[in-house]
Order: structure tokens, then C-alpha cells, then sequence
């Protein structure tokens, strides 16, 4: 996974890992979620991704956007 730039310097990120069709998503209490073109959708994943490389703003799309709807949490 890589490093989650925190450019607002208080995300709830800390690492990610882009695919094709997906985004997992390292939080900082250390669960790990899976998001794809499935669940929550393209849109919501894209727009994951483009917060993901830009370093900021994450955390904040998905607590208000994609909320609780993950494919599954990982290990």
C-alpha cells in the first residue's frame, strides 16, 4: 500500500492501493476496506482514486459519500 499524502494533516487515512476497478483504503485505527465498481459504484471509486493520489480530501468523500458502503472489510 502506499502512503496517504494527509495534506490537510488530519485524515483518518493513512495508506491506499488503486487498481483498475478498485481502492483499498488503510484507516488510522488500522482497518482495511475494499471499494469496487460493484459497491459503492465507478463514479464514487473514481473519484476515490483522483482523492487518493491528490492527498487530500479523502477521508472526508468517504465519511460523507461512500459511508458504510464497502465490498468487504480486509486483514
Amino acid at each position: 500500500m502506499k502512503p496517504y499524502r494527509n495534506l490537510s494533516g488530519d485524515s483518518g487515512v493513512t495508506h491506499y492501493e488503486i487498481g483498475s476497478d478498485f481502492i483499498a483504503v488503510r484507516f488510522r485505527k488500522g482497518d482495511k476496506y475494499l471499494y469496487n465498481y460493484r459497491r459503492p459504484g465507478r463514479y464514487e471509486v473514481e473519484e476515490m482514486k483522483r482523492l487518493a493520489v491528490a492527498g487530500q480530501g479523502l477521508s472526508t468523500f468517504i465519511s460523507q459519500q461512500v459511508r458504510e458502503r464497502y465490498v468487504e472489510k480486509l486483514d
